[in-house]
């Protein structure tokens, strides 16, 4: 498998080189254009989840001591896993739905369609999953009842905010600035001065030093995230396409590669830096932290319910406001209770 992933990406990356050389100053438009600050919202809080604000605390030991990450520092080892090129798979299938697919309506063959959609569906619930398996990590202490409340709230938000386009737009802005209050909190927390801060932040050159390394799995745990990436590629550029508003082709490129990096980059750094100097997060800090990350999820969830309801026509006008929320919210925590009795993987998909 590690093997057909590592072609892949090549074929990918080298796909994309193409499509610069060919098409770089092709203009772009989806069918709901947005400002391009809109836009990188969207793709940021969709293409994420609560993985981002709170798995470097817990990864960077690891890092630190497993054998195959000595090659750099453990800052650039989980930026490689989060950031830069990883967002060039978006490019990809962005550049398909935006410019391609109106065209060859692939997506449109009913067998097409049905693995399409049936994929959709079960990402959806795995994301929801992978939520709910690591809830006790975010939230110490939780009773079960909690946990499975705290599952069907974020299943339930998901669904209504997947009922209005508007809702998307104003809930990515809003998690896009609470993420920043965030990072912006633990940066004056720690107290970090100018030295220090350029100090941290520039062992993020090992990451672009390694660049090569990262184009294939360097581990097990590597090659998960790679796995998780490219089964999300194709359903969020089918989802962010839609907002594109008349950027090139290059442009479109440069954005997706810097733009959600920057933030990705600091953030990771900020909390590097906590990690290096054995600063305590307060109660407070960490209860924010779940807070953001599960409006990640929120965001993840509504982008993948509207692709599966729309290509079916499950839609809120068709089926009312009563029949659109319960069938979808049922949909949704039924396959994730189902998921804790199947062997169902993400490279599966």
């Amino acid at each position: 498998m590690q093997t057909l992933l590592s072609i892949a990406i090549i074929i990918t990356l080298l796909t994309s080189v193409f499509i610069i050389i060919k098409f770089g100053n092709l203009k772009l438009k989806g069918p709901n254009p947005v400002p391009i600050v809109t836009f990188i919202a969207i793709l940021f809080t969709s293409g994420l989840d609560v993985g981002l604000i709170m798995f470097p605390l817990t990864e960077f030991a690891i890092y630190n001591e497993n054998t195959e990450y000595q090659f750099t520092n453990p800052l650039a080892i989980e930026f490689g896993f989060w950031g830069f090129l990883v967002w060039g798979f978006y490019f990809l299938t962005t550049f398909y739905f935006c410019a391609i697919e109106p065209k060859l309506k692939l997506f449109e063959i009913p067998l097409i369609k049905l693995i399409n959609t049936l994929i959709i569906v079960s990402t959806c619930a795995f994301t929801g999953y992978l939520f709910f398996s690591y809830l006790p990590d975010y939230i110490n202490n939780i009773s079960e009842f909690n946990r499975y409340s705290v599952l069907g709230i974020v299943i339930l938000l998901a669904v209504l905010s997947s009922t209005k386009l508007h809702y998307i737009k104003l809930l990515s802005v809003c998690s896009t600035l609470l993420f920043l209050v965030l990072l912006s909190s633990f940066w004056f927390n720690s107290n970090i001065d100018t030295k220090e801060a350029i100090e941290t932040t520039s062992l993020l050159v090992g990451y672009f030093e390694n660049l090569h390394r990262f184009i294939s799995p360097i581990t097990n745990y590597h090659a998960f995230y790679l796995f998780w990436w490219f089964a999300w590629s194709i359903m969020i550029g089918q989802f962010v396409a839609r907002f594109v508003n008349g950027v090139k082709t290059w442009q479109l490129l440069v954005a997706l590669l810097i733009l959600p990096s920057i933030p990705i980059a600091v953030w990771f750094s900020i909390l590097y830096y906590y990690h290096t100097n054995a600063i305590i997060i307060s109660d407070l800090m960490s209860i924010s932290m779940v807070i953001v990350g599960i409006i990640f999820v929120i965001n993840s969830l509504d982008s993948l319910i509207r692709l599966y309801t729309e290509n079916y026509n499950l839609t809120l006008k068709k089926l009312g406001a009563k029949k659109y929320i319960l069938i979808n919210f049922s949909i949704l925590y039924g396959l994730v209770l189902m998921y804790q009795m199947t062997p169902f993987k993400i490279e599966w998909v």
